[in-house]
């Protein structure tokens, strides 16, 4: 008996679920056992000059434009984005798809730092930073939590319109600001490579994962079919 495109699409984001996990686990693998460490500081180094490592190619306003983009992904914004869609959420009394949203996020927040301590892998210190730094390296939580963030927002408005080019650009754009967000982290030496991918492989793994809690929730909930519909309105 052949699957329905429901079901074929559901079995599709498990097996993608389990490539990134799958991916995400040999990466930390390799990076516990320093085995990219040479490849992660030649990336470092090729991105400053040669007879000034503080100082990184490209043109002056490059680093603060990069310092401003990767504010985007930090505790602060990403709190005040998730703050603000949640008190909309909370307004039109969608409480259920703010559960949602409020549990991918601070379940995303755990997951990061409870691999941040397990893995344990300091700052580059091949280059100096140009931003501040308070955790551990791998994986980059800019990377991982703007994933979850704004991939998770991306959809819950991609539910607001029934055109499927619209859709297609509010999920491009969640991905362009993730891509970005981790590519400063590693411009201004913060991170290395392999932090940034491996917090994307996170960070788009939960958020698959979460997507999948809430396809099944919908199933067996009225109301957050409802919600998804919009069929819940304010007082």
């Amino acid at each position: 008996m052949r699957p329905t495109p429901r079901e074929g699409g559901f079995l599709g984001l498990l097996l993608i679920l389990g490539l990134l996990g799958a991916g995400f686990l040999a990466l930390s693998d390799e990076v516990r056992e320093h085995s990219t460490q040479a490849f992660d500081e030649q990336v470092l180094r090729s991105l400053r000059r040669p007879d000034d490592p503080g100082q990184p190619r490209g043109p002056r306003w490059l680093a603060e434009a990069a310092r401003d983009v990767t504010a985007l992904g930090s505790m602060s914004v990403l709190a005040l984005m998730v703050v603000a869609v949640g008190g909309f959420l909370a307004l039109v009394r969608r409480w259920r798809t703010l559960a949602l949203v409020l549990g991918s996020t601070l379940g995303g927040v755990a997951v990061n730092t409870l691999i941040k301590g397990l893995v344990a892998r300091p700052r580059p210190s091949v280059v100096p930073h140009l931003t501040q730094v308070l955790s551990e390296s791998f994986p980059s939580g800019h990377a991982m939590l703007s994933a979850i963030v704004y991939l998770t927002l991306g959809a819950l408005l991609s539910e607001l319109v029934s055109k499927r080019w619209l859709k297609a650009y509010l999920v491009t754009v969640a991905l362009v600001l993730t891509l970005l967000i981790g590519v400063t982290r590693v411009y201004l030496g913060v991170h290395y490579p392999t932090d940034v991918l491996g917090g994307w492989m996170a960070g788009l793994g939960w958020a698959l994962l979460a997507g999948l809690v809430a396809r099944v929730a919908r199933r067996r909930s009225p109301g957050l079919r409802e919600e998804a519909r919009g069929d819940t309105e304010p007082p």
